[in-house]
């Protein structure tokens, strides 16, 4: 009986070792996919009560304008929706008539290109994803209207990602045109770092750091993502202090119903 208990043990003990090795064997070949954890570099619109700061959103706006739009697309924001970040109506309409927009067909069949209205959306950089491709050495840049809710890390994922570029390791050798980020899972990524120090020249004279633009055109891209946030938040905060009232009241209609019962 005795034997038969060791025997067991032993059996058990080897079938540990066992599976120890195999998974100590699959830790590289798991790690190649890996990235580093986003920063949190704290964003106003974060927690229960956050809201976008204006400021953050008009500049974020210029970044988008003028590095991100060459090669990223928006195609989910109509220009009506600028002055919610605090554009006036004759700002917006400036804006947009830097756009052409394809339109049409006119009296005669053909279609037709004129400056963009309010009601239109903003028009993507490329006519096709097969010109984006040839554009950008066969990589497809994202539209980035929902570019903050489809990546795991949302907004901190996003301003990693912008202020990561480094040089590769020793051990890392890129492929052609592929530059090295941390941030990215596997950290190869065919978008060359897209912001560089002073890239823009912000109107509100906000000097237009790396990590500046990163977080401006990140809250952007978070307003775009889901404009309805404050809004959101302001009717959750509503409806709490309406559960605390109605708790309350609640109770002292118990206490008053009871009272005499023992």
């Amino acid at each position: 009986m005795t034997s038969s208990i060791q025997l067991n043990r032993l059996r058990f003990i080897s079938m540990a070792l066992f599976v120890g090795a195999v998974l100590l064997s699959a830790t590289p070949s798991m790690a190649v996919g890996e990235s580093k954890v986003p920063l949190s570099p704290g964003f106003s619109f974060e927690g229960p009560f956050g809201t976008y700061d204006r400021g953050e959103l008009q500049r974020g706006f210029q970044v988008y304008q003028e590095v991100c739009s060459a090669c990223h697309a928006l195609k989910y924001l109509a220009f009506r929706n600028l002055p919610r970040i605090g554009f006036s109506e004759n700002q917006v309409k400036a804006i947009a008539a830097q756009y052409e927009v394809t339109d049409g067909p006119d009296s005669e069949g053909e279609m037709f290109q004129r400056p963009a209205v309010l009601a239109d959306y903003m028009p993507s950089p490329f006519d096709n994803d097969n010109a984006a491709r040839a554009a950008n050495n066969g990589a497809l840049p994202p539209d980035l209207s929902l570019i903050v809710k489809a990546r795991v890390g949302s907004a901190n994922y996003l301003y990693s990602l912008l202020v990561g570029y480094e040089d590769p390791p020793a051990d890392v050798e890129l492929g052609d045109g592929m530059s090295f980020n941390p941030y990215f899972s596997g950290g190869q990524i065919a978008m060359p770092a897209p912001l560089l120090e002073d890239g823009v020249e912000y109107a509100d004279g906000t000097v237009a750091s790396v990590n500046q633009m990163a977080r401006d055109v990140t809250t952007f891209l978070t307003w775009v993502a889901e404009p309805e946030m404050e809004a959101r938040k302001g009717m959750g905060a509503k409806v709490m202090i309406f559960l605390v009232l109605l708790t309350v009241l609640l109770y002292l209609v118990k206490r008053k119903v009871w009272r005499d019962l023992h």
